[in-house]
């Protein structure tokens, strides 16, 4: 109940604002309204409390509320929530703008604004465009880094979550705790690791590849494709890394029968009992290492898994179905794209490859080895061949002579006696050259 006189009073306040030219009506209605409706710096608080159990612990977490308080409380904290516009954020952020222009985007973000830094929506479609045209079914790490290789400029993050949120690629789920992975080398050339992967690199061809990868710095020195695993891949993979390295100290590898004899299944190699490749890097110097289980090669196990996505993909992309073909885009492309990705500084300085002198040395060390003797005709017999040992000035024949038939990876075959080269011949036996009168 209201009195009299109050009565009286409120009526004689409405005259006076009438008279002054307000409404007084209109300014019951807003204050009642204003009364109602909570303030930033209320809405603000609330908002955090309710959603501070659900945000992952951490320092942006805690920082949340603290920037929110230093920048938005003094300018509108104090104002209905509903009456904050445009005019407010402006004036909120343009110091921050002009002082610390790197912030201004997470308090941006906070405000529910649009970020000046935030890419083109063109360009948003040109990448998305670009990954479905040519590159559907790549893992976002390959396609970014074609995608910086052609000069884009955006971070991977981005990348990535522009093409998730296009549904181009799924997200894909959280990698699991894995065992603590043996430390590397120290430095180059101390530790090479050799090993091959069969798999269809091209569609109806199953080839296999090998790779001779340093331990310490994870660099590819040699990449190859070939018909079968065996001695001749080993030379060659070995002879590359010499060529354009040096010869280096120690090679792991598998228990392959051209790498290895192992007298019982699963057992220990027999490591006086050498092989073809064993005694070449006897000849060489260094040491060769049995790996024991699939584990122990787990850092060629995991880059053949990339290279069984990245490099079908790839070769699918630029159309090639040959070995020779496969083999130049590795070559060219291919290897060194992997290992500026890949390849890792050592953690020591230096370098354990040493320089080989005479690299034509290493045609008669990187084959295999075979010895025969002369027979009555004054030829060799050799995996069904006749090899017809050409007059020299030396001897008139060779008849009953102990010599030795190098066959090289490439199937040519070279007649040695003692030091001194004899002939030469082609795959299929054909001689190629006459003999040699100085030692190779």
């Amino acid at each position: 109940m209201v009195s009299l006189q109050e009565a009286r009073e409120r009526a004689f306040e409405n005259r006076r604002a009438v008279a002054h030219g307000r409404d007084p009506l209109a300014e019951k209605k807003q204050a009642i309204q204003e009364s109602s409706v909570p303030t930033f710096k209320a809405v603000a608080r609330k908002y955090y409390e309710e959603n501070l159990p659900r945000w992952k612990p951490g320092r942006h977490t805690e920082r949340w509320m603290q920037v929110v308080e230093k920048y938005a409380f003094p300018v509108f904290g104090d104002v209905p929530v509903d009456r904050v516009g445009r005019e407010d954020v402006l004036r909120m952020l343009t110091p921050i703008w002009t002082s610390k222009p790197e912030y201004a985007g997470l308090r941006d973000k906070r405000l529910a604004q649009a970020s000046g830094r935030c890419a083109p929506v063109d360009e948003v479609i040109a990448l998305v465009e670009r990954y479905q045209n040519g590159h559907r079914g790549w893992n976002v790490r390959h396609f970014y880094a074609w995608y910086r290789r052609a000069g884009g400029g955006r971070s991977y993050t981005w990348g990535k979550n522009t093409l998730q949120a296009a549904g181009a690629v799924t997200r894909a789920s959280r990698r699991g705790a894995h065992r603590q992975r043996r430390e590397a080398a120290p430095g180059p050339g101390m530790m090479l690791h050799q090993d091959g992967s069969c798999h269809e690199w091209v569609p109806g061809q199953r080839w296999d590849l090998i790779v001779t990868m340093d331990d310490a710095t994870g660099e590819h020195s040699s990449m190859f494709l070939c018909r079968a695993e065996g001695a001749g891949s080993s030379f060659q993979g070995v002879r590359e890394v010499i060529e354009a390295k040096g010869v280096f100290r120690a090679l792991y590898t598998d228990r392959g029968s051209h790498d290895w004899h192992t007298p019982a299944a699963g057992g220990k190699v027999a490591k006086r009992n050498l092989t073809q490749f064993g005694r070449a890097r006897a000849h060489l110097g260094g040491e060769m290492i049995p790996a024991y289980s699939p584990q122990a090669r787990g850092r060629s196990e995991r880059a053949f898994k990339t290279h069984q996505d990245r490099l079908v993909q790839e070769l699918a992309r630029a159309g090639i179905r040959d070995m020779a073909a496969a083999n130049r885009y590795v070559r060219e492309v291919y290897r060194p794209a992997f290992n500026a990705e890949f390849a890792r500084p050592a953690r020591a300085a230096g370098s354990a490859f040493v320089a080989w002198g005479d690299l034509d040395q290493l045609d008669a060390i990187l084959c295999e080895h075979h010895e025969r003797v002369v027979g009555h005709d004054n030829c060799v017999r050799f995996q069904r061949q006749i090899l017809q040992i050409p007059p020299d000035q030396y001897r008139c024949h060779y008849v009953k002579a102990k010599v030795k038939v190098l066959q090289q990876p490439d199937g040519g075959l070279v007649i040695r006696h003692g030091p001194r080269e004899l002939a030469r011949y082609n795959a299929a036996g054909k001689l190629l050259t006459k003999s040699r009168p100085a030692a190779a």
